[in-house]
């Protein structure tokens, strides 16, 4: 790369910690792509840790030693987090959105990358800290969720399928109960997708009574996995602690009410918030 002006390097190389989240890149490497000296590179990373502390936009973490270097950590603070999910809250609240057996329509909202690239900042924020090798959901509307949060914590994403696929090769498949239809259910994970004793977050978009969530974490136990932790979009308030099959996970938003007959809902933010 060609010898920029401070302003120019600035603006480049705040682009090139955004893209690569959770990489740690060595002060030489700097040095060596903006033809500066290091003394210089680290005036301007003072200045880009500052303005993403004072504007929400993350961490920027300095590790000091001959392997050391910077790694940018994609975080949001909690009062702009509250504030983009009332906003959700107010859109899963039209009438319309009410589906049979309490649940919502939220595949419009799911579909807006620039939503979900905040909502996956959230999820990295909630979960930042924690050990984690990979992110799991299950097909089909929790994997844009999935995605969002891979990219802000810079790892894979693996998905669980409802139907073996041929094209996915030998699978380790389980039935497993609904938490809200008390039904029997099947899920699938290719062997090939997760090495054993792999860490490993659950990112879903709804979660009733926790069935589906419960039935991955089993899946996983096939694998010899461990969960790191799970995280909802949208949570059911509206049974009773002893029908949750799950009690440690992370929500976004809460649905609180639901009158089938007026369509009327209340959804308010979730346990993230408190």
């Amino acid at each position: 790369m060609k010898k920029l002006k401070r302003s120019a390097r600035l603006v480049e190389m705040t682009q090139y910690l955004l893209t690569r989240p959770h990489t740690l890149i060595s002060l030489t490497a700097f040095a060596d792509r903006y033809q500066s000296a290091k003394s210089s590179i680290s005036e301007d990373l003072a200045i880009i840790k500052e303005v993403f502390e004072q504007e929400g936009l993350g961490e920027l973490q300095t590790l000091a030693g001959a392997a050391g270097g910077v790694k940018y950590l994609p975080k949001m603070n909690k009062t702009q987090a509250k504030e983009i999910i009332e906003q959700v809250c107010h859109q899963l609240e039209q009438p319309e959105r009410v589906l049979p057996g309490g649940y919502l329509y939220m595949t419009d909202i799911l579909g807006q990358p620039l939503l979900l690239a905040e909502i996956g900042r959230m999820f990295a924020t909630a979960f930042a800290g924690r050990d984690i090798d990979v992110i799991m959901t299950v097909e089909t509307k929790g994997i844009p969720l999935a995605y969002a949060t891979a990219a802000h914590m810079n790892l894979p994403v693996v998905i669980v399928r409802r139907d073996n696929k041929v094209t996915e090769g030998s699978a380790v498949s389980i039935n497993y109960v609904s938490g809200s239809t008390k039904r029997i259910q099947t899920m699938s994970l290719a062997r090939r997708a997760l090495k054993e004793e792999a860490r490993v977050l659950i990112i879903d978009d709804f979660m009733k009574a926790g069935g589906t969530v419960q039935g991955m974490i089993d899946l996983l136990h096939e694998f010899k996995a461990k969960v790191a932790g799970v995280g909802v979009l949208v949570e059911s308030g509206e049974l009773g602690t002893e029908e949750r099959l799950l009690e440690d996970y992370i929500s976004l938003a809460k649905l609180t009410a639901v009158d089938l007959r007026t369509k009327q809902t209340t959804i308010v933010p979730g346990n993230f918030f408190q």
